[in-house]
């Protein structure tokens, strides 16, 4: 038997508009997660560079439970 678990998901100013995360395929194993840049300044990382990018989400996760953000 499965639990339902609340996650309370809030947008920040800087995300208003986008899409919230989602499954992009039946068999999909997470949510894809959309950057909140702007349009006219893309974030562009070369080969080893790493950056803090941000999502426009904050969310609020039951004691016990965790939330990760991957790169494909």
């Amino acid at each position: 038997m499965s639990a339902i678990v609340k996650v309370e998901i809030r947008r920040l100013p800087h995300g208003e508009g986008l899409a919230l995360p989602e499954y992009q395929s039946a068999h999909a194993a997470g949510l894809d997660l959309l950057a909140a840049v702007p349009l006219d300044a893309p974030l562009v990382l070369g080969p080893g560079q790493r950056a803090l990018v941000p999502t426009g989400l904050s969310i609020a996760l039951a004691a016990g439970y965790e939330a990760q953000v991957r790169p494909r």
